[in-house]
C-alpha cells in the first residue's frame, strides 16, 4: 500500500489536490475568524454566551486563526532549505500562537453552554494541540529534524480542527440538527479523526520524513 501511494500517478495528483484544498480553506477560515477582533458583529448567539467569551475570545481568535493561516508554511520544503531563518521565524510565530490559542482555548471550553461533555472534548483537544506543538519544539531543540516535522504535522492536524469544526456545524445545520445535540459529537469529531489522519499520512503519506 505504501507503495502504491509513492508512485501512483492518479494518487500523487489527488494528494496534491487535497493538500491544496485544505490550504485554501483554513486560509478562508482564518481570515474570518479575524472578524472577532472587531466586535462581536456575526458571531453566533451560542458563542455569545459563553461566559468567558469577552475575557478570552479575542486571544483565541487572533491566536488560533494566526496558526491556521501560517501553519501550511512550515511544510514548504523550499523554504526550510533555502530561507531556514524564515522557517524559523515563522515556526515561532506558529507555535506561539498554538500555546496562545490553547491556553485561552480552556477557558473558553469550561465556559460553553452546551454542556460537559463539550467542554471535555475541547479541553482535551486543547492540551493535545499544546502537548503536540511543545514536543515538536523539544525534538528540534534537541536536533532529531524528522521527528520534529512528524510532530508538527501532528500539531497542525490539530490545528485544523478550526477548520472541521466549522464543517461539521456547516452540515449539521444543514440537516437541521439540534445544537445541543450535535455540538457535543463535534467538540470531539473535529478533532479525534484529524490525529487519526495525521498518524496515517505519516505512516503511508508519499513525502513523509
Amino acid at each position: 500500500m505504501t507503495a502504491i501511494l509513492h508512485t501512483t500517478p492518479v494518487a500523487t495528483r489527488g494528494w496534491t489536490l487535497l493538500k491544496r484544498i485544505v490550504i485554501f480553506l483554513s486560509s478562508v477560515i482564518a481570515i474570518v475568524s479575524y472578524r472577532y477582533l472587531f466586535g462581536s458583529a456575526g458571531v453566533p448567539p451560542t458563542v455569545l454566551a459563553n461566559r468567558y467569551f469577552y475575557g478570552w475570545a479575542l486571544m483565541h481568535a487572533a491566536s488560533s486563526a494566526t496558526a491556521l493561516l501560517i501553519g501550511p508554511l512550515q511544510f514548504v520544503a523550499r523554504l526550510r532549505q533555502r530561507r531556514p531563518t524564515m522557517h524559523r521565524a515563522v515556526g515561532i510565530a506558529y507555535v506561539t500562537a498554538c500555546l496562545a490559542g490553547g491556553l485561552s482555548a480552556l477557558p473558553l471550553a469550561m465556559g460553553s453552554v452546551a454542556g460537559p461533555l463539550t467542554s471535555a472534548g475541547f479541553i482535551a483537544l486543547a492540551i493535545a494541540w499544546m502537548a503536540t506543538t511543545v514536543i515538536a519544539v523539544q525534538r528540534i531543540a534537541t536536533g532529531k529534524v524528522a521527528a520534529h516535522r512528524r510532530w508538527m504535522i501532528r500539531s497542525f492536524a490539530l490545528t485544523l480542527s478550526a477548520l472541521t469544526l466549522r464543517i461539521y456545524l456547516f452540515v449539521s445545520g444543514v440537516l437541521g440538527m439540534d445544537y445541543f445535540l450535535a455540538y457535543p459529537v463535534i467538540a470531539w469529531a473535529c478533532w479525534l479523526p484529524n490525529i487519526l489522519a495525521a498518524e496515517w499520512y505519516l505512516r503511508y503519506g508519499r513525502d513523509t520524513p
